[in-house]
């Protein structure tokens, strides 16, 4: 052995010594085991999509409330002490939305939607916005002027895929769950990517993903027609509420106004009958009025056409 080697073998055993090990293995857990992963094809995707979605043609819900706005944008966070609401919906479009203070139990908000315009009261501030759903108009300094029904409805309720003017690719992937410990494992899923067309238009209007455990969803991403996620909700643990299954956990999300709302439904029934005036949201004497998107004011604060 040449001098030289003879120094590399000395400086090797210093550094690894005859004892050690040069790398360690670990054992991969899994949280469940791959057998029980369910397999389905794109049109059975599509099928319980459009199915569940005709099964439910209205809500009343009264759920607890938990909301907190802010991110990077803003640069903190606020989270909202949790409170009591109701959710009423009623298809194609219609929703309203109602959240009580907690312990006076007096409103915190109300707000309603009819798919094309919107109102928020917003008692405690005594302001009254009216506007088009189409417009965000964020206001960082009055974060629940922020919220608008129709984005609620539509992470509420999943649409059916429109067959004439959209079509679904589907895609495997995966997501991170955490596990025991707070272990983070990759778990296979199912997503069916929603393409709309309009014209000579096309662009990616949604993502729907599914478990491969239960073949439900649990997550659905929203994007406008730039591109931008506007909506991510997340959808678990799911009953069975008059035969259908519905999550009684949702978490949505706002990247763009930078807020998140999460509804735990304490009481659910599905397909009750609605009537027009549940969606009626009267101007409150004496409140500060703000038209946003081209609304046009009149006497009694509605916006032609809402009801």
């Amino acid at each position: 052995m040449s001098s030289n080697h003879r120094k590399l073998a000395i400086a090797l055993l210093a550094v690894f010594p005859l004892g050690g090990c040069l790398f360690h293995t670990h054992k991969v857990e899994q949280p469940f085991p791959i057998s029980v992963l369910k397999s389905a094809t794109k049109q059975q995707l599509i099928d319980y999509v459009n199915s569940q979605a005709a099964k439910i043609q209205s809500m009343q819900a009264t759920v607890d409330i938990a909301t907190s706005v802010g991110g990077a944008k803003k640069g903190k966070v606020t989270e909202y002490q949790e409170i009591r609401g109701y959710v009423l919906a009623r298809k194609p479009a219609m929703l309203r939305m109602i959240g009580l203070l907690p312990i006076v139990r007096n409103r915190a908000f109300d707000m309603v939607s009819d798919g094309q315009q919107f109102k928020v009261w917003i008692p405690t501030k005594n302001r009254f916005i009216v506007g088009n759903n189409k417009l965000a108009t964020p206001n960082p300094q009055q974060p629940l002027e922020n919220l608008r029904p129709q984005a609620i409805y539509d992470a509420l309720l999943l649409r059916a895929i429109d067959l004439e003017n959209e079509f679904a690719m589907l895609e495997n992937s995966t997501e991170t769950i955490t596990g025991d410990k707070g272990r983070k494992y990759e778990q296979p899923d199912y997503v069916l990517d929603i393409v709309r067309s309009q014209g000579d238009e096309h662009w990616l209007a949604r993502k729907i993903v599914f478990s491969r455990v239960d073949l439900l969803p649990n997550r659905q991403l929203i994007y406008d027609q730039a591109g931008t996620l506007v909506t991510d909700a997340r959808y678990s643990k799911y009953q069975d509420y008059n035969g259908v299954l519905f999550p009684s956990h949702i978490e949505i999300r706002r990247p763009e106004e930078e807020y998140d709302i999460a509804l735990n439904m304490v009481k659910l029934d599905i397909n009750v009958p609605l009537t027009d005036d549940k969606f009626v949201l009267d101007q409150p004497p004496g409140a500060t009025v703000i038209h946003l998107g081209g609304s046009s004011p009149n006497g009694n604060g509605n916006n032609g056409g809402s009801h």
